[in-house]
Formats: structure tokens, sequence, C-alpha cells
């Protein structure tokens, strides 16, 4: 079942149980769904493609919620977070921390990182491996950490 299929399916159920919320984000998800779409000029999405919309809008939400904790706007955050949490449910499922550590070395060797000076190497050859299977600071993280 492609993503837009799961995002009608989904639609119809919000709208049945009128879960207001649900069916916003869905809406929204959707819509930048058809846009990317009308963008890139293809009818269908690639799984790859329907993925890098996803984690775009979550990516989008969490740096929101990170302002908006820090404004002290705690009506905004309660919302944005049922918001990632609604999103996430589309995503693949994220890695473990061991998982990552394991992929992140594994690169590093691939790619005969020695220093910080190759750290864009490293990467740009971890995060196709990952794709929305990790959060991106998260992966910088590991890969600073040994690189040292």
């Amino acid at each position: 079942m492609t993503l837009m299929e799961q995002l009608n399916q989904d639609m119809k159920q919000a709208m049945k149980s009128k879960d207001k919320e649900k069916l916003t984000v869905i809406r929204m998800v959707k819509a930048s769904v058809q846009n990317e779409s009308i963008k890139l000029g293809n009818k269908d999405l690639s799984e790859d493609e329907e993925l890098t919309v996803l984690s775009r809008e979550l990516k989008q939400r969490k740096d929101s919620l990170q302002e908006f904790k820090s404004a002290g706007r705690d009506d905004l955050v309660k919302k944005l977070e049922t918001e990632i949490n609604i999103l996430q449910e589309y995503m693949p499922q994220q890695l473990s921390e061991s998982e990552l550590e394991a992929i992140v070395q594994t690169t590093i060797q691939e790619v005969n990182a020695t220093s910080k000076k190759d750290m864009g190497k490293v990467m740009s050859a971890v995060m196709p491996k990952v794709k929305g299977m990790a959060d991106g600071s998260q992966i910088n993280k590991l890969v600073q950490k040994h690189l040292n």
C-alpha cells in the first residue's frame, strides 16, 4: 500500500471517528505529498520520495516544537507533540542507538575516515542508509564521537 493510499484510508477513518487533529495532520501531509509530486512532475512518488516528504514534515514540527518550548507556549507544544506522534505512525521503524552506532562505525571504515575533516564524507555515506529511520542530529553526534 502506498503512502497516499494509506493516508486516504486513514483520512476516511479519522472522518468517521471525528478525530479532527489526525484529520488535519493527514490533510497537511497529503497536500505536501501532492505538492512534491507536482514539483517533480511525477504522478506517483517513489517510496523514497514519499519518505523525504514525511521526514521534512516531521523535522519542521520538531524544530517548531523547540521554538515553542523555549518561548513557553505550552498550548502550541501540546498540539505539535500530537502532530509529531501522528506523523511518526507513517515513518519506518526507528533504529536503536546500538544499530545506529554499528552503521556509523561500518561507514567510517568503508570511507576510510580518520579525522573530523572526513565528517562530510561519512555523513553523506550514512544518511542514505538510514533515511527516515534516524534523526540527522543523532547521527551527527555519533559520527563526531567516533571521529575523535
